[in-house]
C-alpha cells in the first residue's frame, strides 16, 4: 500500500465522573469515597504520551497536532491548573498548530464558578456541555446530576468568561418523550446561542443499566419524525447539519471530530483511550487502545501494561473502517481521499459503490463520495456493503 499521512490529533481520556448514567457505555467510572488521584493521573498521561512517542516515533516525528480533545468521563472534574500543566507538557513534546482547536467536555453539574476563566487561560478554546435535555423530569430519568436551570447557568457562565466556541449535547427519543418535548429542548438550546449542537438519538447500548432494564422509548417511526422535525428547527435557526448527529453555525464545525470522520490520525492517551496512526514507512495503519481500568492504567503508565491492545488494520478491513467514518459526513469526502488514506485502489470498492448507487444510497458523483437522503436514513446498510 502507498499511504499519505493525514492530519494528526490527540485524544485524552479522563475516566472519572460523579455518577455513571444508566445509558452510558463509555469508559467512565463513578467517583466513590476517596477523591480520584487527579494529579497522579496527569503525570501518567504525560508518561503514556512519552511511551507512545517512542513506540511510534517514525509515524509521529515532525508532524503537527491540529486538535486536542479531552473526553470522558467528566474532564471538568480536573482543575484548570492540572489541564494547564498537561497542555504545557504536550507543547514541550509535540508541535501544536498555532490555531489548534482544544476541546474540553464538561458536565453542568460539576463546574465551579470561576473555573472557565482558568480553562481559557490554560489554552482550552472550545467547551462541550453534556446537557442532554432541558426537561428536569427527563434529566432525572437519564440519571443526570444537573437541572435545566443549572445547565443554562453553566453555559452563560462560560460565555461570560469569554468562550465563544461552545457545543451543547442533546438527546432525543428519550423515555416517553413526545415530538413537542424534543422540539422544546432544541428551542432552549438554540436560545443559548452555542456555535455547535450535537443532537443524537438515545439508544440502548449493551452492558448498561438501561439495556438491563429498558425504559419505554418512542418507536422507530416516532424517533425518525422527531429527528426530521428537529433538523428543520435547527436549520431554521442557522445550524447546518454536516454530520449525522452534528449541526454547526458557519465555520464552527468540530475540527477534531472532522478528523475522525475523514479517517485522520490521532494519538489516544489515558485509560481506555483509542488511537489510530498511519505509518507511511511500513505501509500500515495501526490501531492501539489502552487498558480500561484507571487503577491498572496508573500502575504502569509508561510500560506495556498500559496497552490494552495494538494491531495493524488488515487491508480487507480498511474499506469498511473508512466508510464507517466518512459516510457520516453529509457532504462526504473527495473520492481521492479513499486512496490516499487507505492506500487501496478505487477498484477495491467498485462493486460496493455500484451496488449502493443502484439502491439510491450513494450519489452518482465520480469526484465525491457521499450519501443521498435515503442513504443517510439507511446508513448502516450502506456501510455494511463495504464489509469484505
Amino acid at each position: 500500500m502507498s499511504l499519505i499521512a493525514p492530519p494528526l490529533s490527540l485524544y485524552v481520556h479522563m475516566p472519572w465522573c460523579v455518577k455513571k448514567c444508566p445509558y452510558c457505555d463509555f469508559n467512565s467510572h463513578g467517583v466513590r469515597g476517596d477523591t480520584p488521584p487527579y494529579e497522579s493521573y496527569v503525570d501518567a498521561l504525560l508518561a503514556d504520551l512519552d511511551a507512545d512517542l517512542i513506540d511510534f516515533g517514525g509515524a509521529v516525528h515532525g508532524r503537527t497536532v491540529q486538535t486536542i480533545f479531552f473526553g470522558g468521563g467528566t474532564p471538568s472534574l480536573f482543575a484548570p491548573d492540572l489541564i494547564d500543566r498537561f497542555l504545557d507538557g504536550v507543547r514541550a513534546r509535540l508541535q501544536l498548530a498555532t490555531d489548534a482547536e482544544i476541546t474540553l467536555e464538561t458536565n453542568p453539574g460539576t463546574v465551579e464558578h470561576g473555573r472557565f476563566d482558568g480553562y481559557l487561560a490554560a489554552g482550552v478554546n472550545r467547551l462541550s456541555f453534556g446537557i442532554q435535555s432541558f426537561d428536569d423530569a427527563k434529566l432525572r430519568r437519564l440519571g443526570r446530576i444537573h437541572s435545566a436551570s443549572e445547565a443554562e447557568a453553566a453555559v452563560k457562565s462560560a460565555q461570560d468568561a469569554g468562550y465563544i466556541n461552545l457545543n451543547l449535547d442533546l438527546m432525543y427519543a428519550l423515555p416517553e418523550q413526545t415530538q413537542e418535548g424534543a422540539l422544546a429542548d432544541v428551542a432552549r438550546a438554540v436560545a443559548l446561542q452555542p456555535t455547535h449542537i450535537s443532537h443524537y438519538q438515545l439508544t440502548l447500548e449493551p452492558n448498561t443499566a438501561f439495556a438491563a432494564n429498558p425504559p419505554p422509548l418512542p418507536d422507530d417511526d416516532h424517533a425518525w419524525a422527531m429527528q426530521e422535525a428537529c433538523e428543520q428547527q435547527l436549520a431554521a435557526a442557522g445550524y447546518r447539519q454536516y454530520e449525522i448527529s452534528a449541526y454547526a453555525q458557519s465555520d464552527r464545525r468540530c475540527a477534531h471530530n472532522l478528523n475522525y470522520w475523514r479517517f485522520g490520525d490521532y494519538l489516544g492517551i489515558g485509560a481506555g483511550a483509542h488511537g489510530k496512526l498511519t505509518d507511511v514507512a511500513s505501509g500500515q495503519i495501526i490501531r492501539r487502545w489502552k487498558t480500561r481500568l484507571p487503577k491498572a492504567y496508573l500502575a504502569t503508565p509508561a510500560g506495556a501494561g498500559r496497552i490494552g491492545g495494538s494491531a495493524p488494520v488488515a487491508p480487507d478491513e480498511l474499506p469498511f473502517e473508512y466508510m464507517l467514518n466518512a459516510l457520516r459526513l453529509i457532504d462526504g469526502v473527495p473520492m481521492a481521499d479513499f486512496v490516499e488514506r487507505t492506500g487501496l485502489p478505487l477498484e477495491r470498492i467498485a462493486g460496493a459503490l455500484a451496488h449502493a448507487r443502484q439502491r439510491g444510497w450513494l450519489a452518482d458523483d465520480p469526484g465525491r463520495l457521499h450519501t443521498t437522503a435515503l442513504g443517510q436514513r439507511f446508513l448502516n446498510d450502506v456501510i455494511s456493503g463495504f464489509l469484505d
